[in-house]
C-alpha cells in the first residue's frame, strides 16, 4: 500500500468520525449488519459500477422507509466480475440480502437495469450467464411477505449510483445506518450543483 493510499484512508476515517459525531450515526463493517427496521416496509434502491480493466464492481444500496428517510446505505465490492450485467445482478442480490438483514416483511427492490428487474420479476428458470445469481435472488423471495421489483430511470436512482461509483473509486465497502457518507454527498453535489442565490 502506498503512502498516498494510507493518507487517503486516514483522511476518510477522520471525516467519517466527524460525521458520526455531528449526526450520531453508527458506522458498521459489512460483516454484522444490525437490525434497524423491525417488521415493516422498505424500498431498497440498487445500482452497480463496473471496472472493465480490473474485472471489479461495486454494489451501491440505499434503503428508504415510507416517509422518504434513509434507513441505511451500503457499498459492497466484488471481484472477478465478467461484465456489467453480472455486476448489476450482484447488486440486486445484495439489495435483497440487505432487506433480509434489516428484517423487513415487505420490500420494493428498485433498480435502473431493465434486464435485471425483468429477470427478477419472472418466475421462469433463467438460463443466461447471470442465471445462478437470478436464482439466488428468486430463492430469497420467500424471506418476505411481499417483494416487488421495480424499474426506474437512472436519474431516479442517483443515490445508489453515487454510492456504487464512489465505492469502486475508493475500493472500499461500507455500511451506514440512517445516513450517507460524506464522500457520497460530495459526489451528489457534483451531479446536482446548487442553484446560485
Amino acid at each position: 500500500m502506498l503512502g498516498t493510499d494510507i493518507a487517503r484512508k486516514i483522511r476518510n476515517y477522520i471525516t467519517e468520525l466527524e460525521a458520526t459525531k455531528e449526526k450520531k450515526l453508527t458506522l458498521h463493517s459489512t460483516g454484522n449488519i444490525q437490525q434497524v427496521f423491525k417488521r415493516g416496509r422498505a424500498t431498497v434502491h440498487f445500482d452497480a459500477a463496473f471496472d472493465r480493466q480490473l474485472f471489479r464492481s461495486a454494489s451501491g444500496l440505499t434503503v428508504w422507509n415510507g416517509e422518504g428517510k434513509i434507513l441505511a446505505t451500503q457499498a459492497v465490492i466484488h471481484s472477478k466480475i465478467a461484465n456489467p450485467f453480472t455486476a448489476e445482478a450482484y447488486a440486486g442480490l445484495q439489495a435483497v440480502k440487505l432487506g433480509i438483514s434489516l428484517g423487513v416483511n415487505k420490500i420494493e427492490v428498485v433498480g435502473d437495469s431493465k434486464t435485471i428487474i425483468k429477470k427478477c420479476q419472472s418466475s421462469n428458470t433463467n438460463k443466461s450467464v447471470i442465471g445462478a445469481i437470478i436464482r439466488d435472488i428468486q430463492n430469497q423471495k420467500n424471506s418476505f411477505q411481499e417483494i416487488e421489483f421495480i424499474f426506474v430511470p437512472k436519474a431516479k436512482n442517483i443515490y445508489a449510483h453515487a454510492i456504487a461509483t464512489e465505492a469502486l473509486k475508493r475500493r472500499e465497502s461500507f455500511y451506514l445506518v440512517r445516513g450517507i457518507l460524506e464522500m457520497v454527498r460530495h459526489a451528489l453535489d457534483k451531479l446536482w450543483p446548487k442553484p446560485p442565490d
